[in-house]
């Protein structure tokens, strides 16, 4: 990729693009959450919400939010009120979501956006980070240090197949590769 890729925190500017890359992303797994959805989450923790632009594109975005282990949001709902956290203080980040655009894929997006987010998590105090892998992704987080804990997520809740992962925060310091983050097309919805 020739032009830099810049990750910054989420902007009121940025959500007619994470909208529709979201649900360009997961409407066809059934999985599209709206904007409301989405900006709930942003608001229960805008400190944990990037995007990655490339040159004047958005290129990507993430959207994490504390939650406790073994907890995720539920997609059919809204986070609470406004500024409200599902957790009070630093233990497990939940990855809810992160997207590439498509012709951006495969270019180290997603890893800044993930390498962000890890460097957020650790300054936080935070232990671990979760999400939900969907649409067959748990192959990939396993690459990149998630465990899969099975029989978390309820059958349905985010599709067939989803599964609940987790990596301690200092994972991504222990690793010495540097594996390409471009998720697959059906990304993770670390809308877990």
């Amino acid at each position: 990729m020739t032009e830099t890729v810049r990750v910054r925190p989420l902007a009121a500017g940025d959500w007619d693009a994470v909208v529709a890359l979201e649900r360009d992303a997961y409407t066809g797994l059934g999985l599209s959450e709206g904007r409301a959805a989405l900006q709930s989450r942003a608001a229960a923790s805008p400190d944990t919400c990037f995007v990655a632009d490339v040159g004047a594109r958005t290129a990507g975005y993430l959207l994490a939010l504390p939650y406790p282990p073994h907890r995720y949001p539920d997609l059919t709902r809204t986070e609470g009120p406004p500024g409200g956290q599902p957790a009070s203080g630093p233990g497990n980040l939940h990855l809810h979501d992160i997207v590439v655009a498509p012709g951006l894929r495969r270019r180290g997006v997603a890893r800044r956006l993930l390498h962000h987010l890890t460097a957020t998590a650790r300054a936080r105090g935070d232990e671990r980070i979760s999400l939900v892998a969907v649409g067959g992704t748990e192959p990939f987080w396993s690459a990149r240090g998630f465990v899969a804990e099975p029989g978390v997520v309820p059958a349905g809740a985010y599709g067939g197949g989803a599964v609940y992962m987790s990596r301690p925060v200092t994972a991504a310091r222990q690793t010495g590769a540097r594996p390409s983050l471009s998720p697959p097309a059906r990304t993770l919805r670390e809308v877990s």
